[in-house]
């Protein structure tokens, strides 16, 4: 059965640093696109930056050359380094799996989701 585990977010001061990771499954590790997602208040979640089976990395333009995704060899956990976070980086994030090729900031090709942790920017 999928699952994904994901590790605390926390809060920061504009300019710092976080890291996520998520623990896979081993079912998940055979997905074709890992990726992280996030969603503020009032806002649709959006797809932040994702992985690809061949490892390929994929980036939203607002978080391009601050954040990086990326995973273990075994492919059971998945991490995003935030860097030079800003105040709207404030969201959950959330990491997800999926079989399907699709495109990687659609949320609707993704099966399976963590739970979210809270990513809290103060200027």
């Amino acid at each position: 059965q999928d699952h994904l585990v994901e590790s605390e977010g926390g809060s920061v001061q504009a300019g710092g640093s976080l890291r996520l990771s998520c623990v896979a499954s081993t079912y998940t590790t055979s997905a074709f696109w890992m990726a992280w997602f996030r969603q503020g208040p009032g806002n649709e979640r959006e797809g932040v930056a994702g992985i690809d089976i061949s490892g390929g990395t994929f980036y939203a333009d607002s978080v391009t050359g601050r954040f990086t995704i990326s995973r273990d060899n075994a492919k059971t956990t998945l991490y995003l380094q935030m860097n030079d976070l800003k105040p709207e980086d404030t969201a959950v994030y959330y990491c997800a799996s999926s079989r399907r090729i699709g495109t990687w900031y659609d949320p609707t090709i993704y099966t399976t989701w963590g739970q979210g942790t809270q990513v809290t920017v103060s200027s």
